[in-house]
């Protein structure tokens, strides 16, 4: 007979999730160091990679939302192989979009790169199929001069296409299908453009001998991460995080339940079941403050986060300018249990300022506090990036009192 769920109530579930993301804990008092850096990656799995850089690369933000400043070239020594004190750690590949994972998570991922052929889109799919041979050019070039940046495939970039976001010639497009399916990696980025080798090169030895998980117990390892990096959860929730087909999701919960990992429960509001990681912290309350990006794993699973804080978040990056709402790049902000403004920032390097394109407040946020601690949070965002200050265009509902907060501070 199945356990009677668990009754849990909206600001529950809020306490439950953002102690399991870490949000529960006070940021360290004094030097951030690798073993912080290891502490929020084994609470939350992985860190989302993101191009776009108007503010800062999206993911160092997490890390910083959790632990306060920190150096950033020490998550950059975790990423690429060094012969300093600080090794390897994180390696990219496909996990909740192309994302920074630890290596023994790139293990488990292996069943997807064994199903490139099946998998990966249409457009590194169709090349594999079509141009076999340019893949053995390809993977002979990186076998022999790795690393290697994609213009070393001696292909011409074409032009760039009306609607085109990217116009990759088809030496990218092969190094690609080959990332995707594992035959090379990412050695390490310079200036966010990835370089390509051959895994021999780029996973420890022991990493690579590791035997090859199955793939039904792989994908359980994998919802059992997710589960501790949500505390409660939706199937749906969980199957996100790694991106994993449907079926592959309720199986892999299922059997979770079944061993009593995951236990069911209902939230007040939600019309889908939850399940509760037998484990997760449920803390009386939550003292956090916290830019987040928008591929921040609190928040990237938009349904998620409208069920849990009512907040109805959409990146408008894409959207034309005049149909934007918010703003361009806009950061949700995190005080205590709530989401309590957004903020549309960017980062003026050549005039060495923060710049608030635009500020909200949520319905039901005290303007005065809110305006006062999310200065606080952006004069410490601004002088962990290198800025000399704040600047707040007068846009948005908060706007004003952000702008006389930033003045006093």
């Amino acid at each position: 007979m199945s356990p009677r769920p668990v009754s849990i109530s909206r600001p529950q579930a809020r306490r439950i999730a953002l102690a399991a993301q870490g949000f529960a804990d006070p940021r360290p008092a004094g030097r951030v160091d690798a073993r912080h850096i290891r502490r929020v990656l084994g609470r939350i799995g992985l860190l989302q990679l993101d191009s776009v850089n108007v503010f800062c690369r999206s993911h160092y933000l997490p890390v910083l939302a959790r632990l306060g400043p920190y150096p950033r070239d020490l998550l950059d020594r975790l990423t690429a192989h060094t012969s300093g004190p600080v090794q390897r750690e994180l390696v990219e590949y496909w996990a909740h979009e192309a994302s920074l994972v630890p290596l023994s998570t790139h293990r488990l991922l292996r069943w997807r790169m064994a199903r490139a052929h099946l998998d990966s889109w249409g457009g590194i799919r169709r090349l594999a199929r079509e141009q076999p041979g340019l893949l053995d050019e390809v993977r002979a070039l990186v076998r022999d001069q790795g690393p290697v940046r994609a213009n070393q495939t001696g292909i011409p970039r074409p032009a760039r296409a009306p609607g085109d976001m990217w116009n990759w010639h088809d030496g990218k497009v092969a190094l690609e299908y080959l990332f995707f399916a594992g035959e090379v990696m990412a050695a390490r980025r310079v200036n966010f453009e990835r370089l390509y080798d051959v895994p021999e090169r780029v996973l420890p030895p022991a990493v690579l001998q590791a035997p090859t998980p199955d793939p039904d117990d792989a994908q359980r390892e994998l919802v059992r991460i997710a589960a501790r990096a949500h505390g409660i959860a939706t199937e749906p929730d969980l199957r996100d995080y790694f991106r994993l087909a449907p079926a592959a999701g309720k199986r892999a919960v299922a059997e979770l339940a079944e061993s009593g990992e995951l236990v069911p429960a209902e939230v007040d509001g939600w019309a889908a079941p939850a399940w509760l990681w037998h484990e997760a912290a449920r803390p009386r309350r939550v003292r956090a403050r916290a830019l987040l990006s928008p591929f921040d794993s609190l928040i990237w699973f938009r349904d998620r986060t409208e069920r849990l804080f009512d907040f109805r978040y959409r990146i408008e990056i894409y959207t034309p300018p005049e149909q934007r709402r918010y703003g361009y790049y806009v950061l949700p902000f995190l005080l205590d249990e709530a989401l309590v403004a957004r903020v549309d920032l960017k980062s003026d390097r050549q005039a060495g300022r923060l710049r608030v394109q635009a500020a909200w407040l949520e319905p039901g946020a005290d303007e005065t506090h809110t305006a006062a601690e999310l200065a606080a949070e952006l004069a410490i965002t601004a002088e962990w990036l290198g800025l000399d200050g704040v600047e707040v265009t007068p846009r948005g509902t908060l706007a004003p009192a952000l702008a006389a907060a930033v003045r006093a501070a």
